[in-house]
């Protein structure tokens, strides 16, 4: 073995022991001049309902294995790099974005690496009298709150610290913040209320060309596995802010689609809106429910024939939602709530939910529903619960001041999502899909009681955004509503919410 790989590897394992870090460093040999470097990062920060939707397994590492050259290591060619869990390897999308992005690092700075390691022998053999410590290279580190930034690089690309640690570091600053950047070129997304969940493509014509027409990270962002009721009621979302008069105002974002019919242009394109040719592509949709029982190529091919920008739209409206949505099973389903379709609604990225953690810690948090028209829950899927206050986006008064509206009383939300006042107590077989266009819905919220909530009766307003977080979301049908008279700060209701997140931790 090259004595600066054994020397790294040493390094390594010491730097584990004194910082306690959950890394593992594994050595396996493939052909005579091949090893694989494994470092092991440690997924368990990750909350739970995060990782599933980013389909991590929290009680597994993160390997980055870097396959070298045994004897040249430095001074060999530049190591291909994989990004894998062992239980979830053939499906790890997460692995996708990371292994592009770790293979860029370890190509920019694997011949600085070089130069460096051999001008640190040339200068260890001229002697150092003093001499210092092998661990002295390690004093200066410290866990850094900060994420992929430019404070980062300096210090992680440093001549002070072995390639490995680089890597390893390196890959422990993106992982968190992977949502927050374009799977393609890596670069910032530009969202009005910062980052959502779910990685996802940005809208930089070069990118929608990569990855609509060339499948450029399409492991990564591509979500296949998006179940049929939750695709037909982003559909249905879709649809209402396409019908809104408010369209130009809520249709946001408008749909990036590359042209079948020539891969150099954008039939949809958000500089040159055309919302009645959206809708009719819309309207050519084969049903959800026909989807879900015939052969898919089938159904394209199907609805290739009819419009051949429907199929292209349908998987523009499931890849930019940036929301994880899952529909709930019976057993997890709030029985009060008198509905058959109800999903768990998560959109705060892990930096987010992490802040709303460590303010829960401090302040306790309670649970509060949001209404607002299913016309804006397009948007809101894909750009986060905002405060819309005094801006364009407002469509109610503002007279308790600047901030996000909620309310313990399902009454006065349902008045907000624009429902009537009729109850039904659902009975029978629960519909696996939408029966009508007429939706309305309403969503259960858990939020920071902080000083910083302002109570005004049944209204709450929440000025800061990163104290509120969507838990759950519930769609009626022509108009029909549950239980009105429900109060999340009953404690019956309370603890059933509690049973059905899993979450014993909130607080009234």
């Amino acid at each position: 073995m090259h004595f600066h790989c054994n020397a790294d590897i040493r390094l390594q394992t010491c730097f584990q022991d004194a910082k306690k870090l959950s890394i593992s460093l594994f050595v396996e040999y493939g052909a005579i001049d091949d090893v694989d470097i494994d470092l092991h990062i440690d997924a368990s920060f990750l909350d739970e309902e995060i990782a599933l939707a980013w389909d991590v397994i929290r009680r597994e590492p993160v390997i980055v294995r870097l396959h070298c050259s045994l004897t040249q290591y430095l001074n060999g060619p530049v190591p291909t790099v994989d990004v894998f869990q062992v239980s979830t390897k053939d499906r790890f999308g997460l692995g996708h974005q990371m292994k592009k992005i770790m293979q860029t690092f370890v190509t920019q700075q694997w011949k600085l690496q070089s130069k460096e390691k051999l001008n640190c022998s040339r200068n260890k053999n001229k002697g150092d009298k003093k001499g210092k410590s092998p661990l002295h290279i390690f004093s200066t580190l410290r866990r850094s709150e900060k994420h992929h930034n430019t404070d980062i690089l300096p210090f992680i690309m440093s001549s002070n610290n072995v390639f490995c640690q680089q890597t390893m570091e390196y890959a422990e600053q993106r992982i968190p913040v992977l949502n927050e950047f374009c799977v393609v070129c890596d670069e910032p997304h530009v969202f009005q209320n910062g980052p959502m969940l779910r990685p996802t493509v940005c809208e930089r014509e070069l990118c929608v060309f990569a990855f609509q027409t060339l499948g450029v990270m399409n492991e990564a962002a591509d979500e296949i596995a998006t179940g049929a009721q939750v695709v037909d009621l982003l559909v249905s979302m879709c649809r209402s802010a396409l019908e809104s008069p408010r369209k130009v105002v809520i249709f946001e974002p408008y749909p990036s689609v590359v042209d079948p019919c020539d891969s150099q242009a954008l039939a949809f394109n958000p500089r040159k809106k055309d919302y009645d040719r959206v809708m009719r592509a819309l309207d050519s949709l084969t049903s959800i429910r026909e989807m879900s029982q015939a052969p898919y190529l089938e159904i394209k091919r199907q609805m290739d024939k009819h419009d051949p920008l429907a199929h292209p739209l349908l998987t523009w409206v499931i890849c930019s939602n940036r929301s994880h949505i899952v529909k709930l099973p019976v057993t997890r389903q709030l029985k009060f709530m008198h509905t058959p379709h109800q999903f768990l609604l998560l959109s705060s990225p892990p930096a987010k939910e992490s802040n709303f953690r460590a303010a829960k810690n401090l302040f306790g948090s309670t649970f509060a529903f949001h209404g607002s028209h299913i016309e804006n829950w397009h948007s809101i899927l894909r750009n986060g619960l905002v405060v819309a206050s005094n801006t364009r986006l407002q469509l109610h008064g503002a007279i308790y001041g600047s901030g996000i509206y909620i309310s313990p009383m399902s009454s006065i939300s349902f008045g907000y999502s624009g429902t009537q006042k009729t109850y039904r107590n659902f009975k029978g077989q629960q519909p696996q899909f939408l029966q009508s266009r007429n939706l309305k819905c309403i969503a259960l919220c858990e939020v920071i009681t902080s000083p910083d909530l302002h109570k005004h009766g049944d209204i709450w307003v929440v000025p800061n955004t990163d104290h509120v977080c969507t838990r759950f979301f519930f769609v009626y049908e022509d108009g029909q509503v549950g239980d009105t008279s429900i109060n999340t700060q009953d404690a019956g209701i309370h603890r059933e919410i509690l049973r059905v997140i899993g979450n014993q931790t909130a607080t009234g």
